[in-house]
């Protein structure tokens, strides 16, 4: 027989370049939409996002069409008096001057309402050199954290075997049923004046009141755990002389923890969101102490600034729970 001639001008998978060929491949193999183990979150457009808050952030605090040279004078003479120049400044030199009509310079959000992204930093500057009310900015983050760890360590214990129980049997499904459809709605800041009488103003009732936001997205991520387990992996281990306890902790946990991890993501944002308010009763210490601290004197500067710690904080346990996830369970979205 006769070889077939292929023309080399004929673009051919083999006759592609080693990058381009590699390219088509992967695409061909892989499938992008609808294939969760192939998305990922690019750097480059959470840096975009980023960006584009401070922008707006920036923008809606400016304060425009101040005149230059009345710019210049107030930034000087502030810097004569040691004093630190912004936009409050301007707009309170605008008003008892006569260089400056209040009516040429235009602002979204007046510095009484939100502060500048530089004033913020300023404020975070001062909170970590100073401290606020004679605390250091550590000692705040550090009483917060600790209370966020002990509530969410409780809410983990109790909640996961509860939800490991209702998502095994019919029996403790029953009972449980009517406590947690009963109490998972309650928003944990409508107990607070009650667990207030019940433990008394302070770290009690911070501590309680985070396990009680914790302990119900457990209870819901571990019983949405265990009824996503393919039945078919459960009977294999039957068939092979696997016991109860063997299915359990080797079967139905492996496969229960992506929904386990899912719950301790949601319950790590519900309880920052909490610790603030559970921070306003008889607690010295805390990031939310010192944000409500701050809002009797009127510093904007350093409420945001607190704002934008428990916001970055957050981010931060979010992402080492995504690696904890990618290492315990590099099956994910596999299959």
């Amino acid at each position: 027989m006769t070889p077939i001639e292929t023309d080399p001008k004929v673009d051919t998978p083999n006759s592609r370049p080693g990058w381009l060929k590699s390219r088509q491949t992967s695409s061909r193999k892989t499938v992008s939409f609808g294939d969760s183990s192939s998305v990922r979150s690019l750097p480059l457009w959470s840096l975009i996002s980023l960006l584009l808050v401070l922008l707006v952030w920036y923008l809606v605090t400016k304060a425009w069409g101040f005149p230059d040279d009345f710019r210049a004078s107030v930034e000087a003479a502030n810097k004569a008096d040691g004093k630190r120049f912004s936009d409050a400044n301007l707009l309170v030199e605008c008003k008892v001057s006569d260089q400056c009509d209040e009516s040429m310079y235009t602002q979204v959000l007046g510095p009484r309402r939100f502060p500048t992204p530089m004033d913020t930093l300023r404020g975070f500057n001062t909170l970590r050199a100073e401290g606020y009310k004679n605390i250091s900015l550590w000692a705040h983050t550090g009483a917060s954290l600790w209370r966020i760890v002990r509530g969410m360590f409780f809410g983990i214990i109790v909640g996961v075997p509860v939800g490991f129980s209702m998502g095994l049997s019919s029996r403790l499904r029953g009972f449980f049923d009517t406590f947690v459809e009963a109490l998972r709605p309650v928003p944990p800041l409508a107990l607070l004046p009650l667990f207030a009488l019940w433990f008394g103003i302070g770290d009690r009732t911070a501590y309680f009141l985070l396990i009680f936001a914790s302990i119900w997205i457990m209870v819901i991520a571990a019983r949405a755990g265990v009824q996503a387990v393919n039945l078919s992996k459960v009977r294999a281990a039957y068939s092979l002389g696997a016991s109860k306890r063997q299915v359990l902790f080797r079967v139905i946990l492996p496969n229960a923890l992506p929904d386990l991890f899912t719950g301790i993501r949601v319950a790590i944002g519900v309880s920052w969101g909490t610790v603030v308010a559970a921070e306003l009763l008889g607690v010295s210490t805390g990031l939310g102490a010192m944000i409500f601290q701050a809002r009797n004197f009127f510093r904007l500067d350093i409420m945001v600034a607190g704002i934008v710690i428990i916001a970055l904080i957050g981010v931060l346990m979010d992402m080492l729970m995504r690696l904890l996830e990618s290492i315990l369970i590099p099956w994910r979205g596999k299959g």
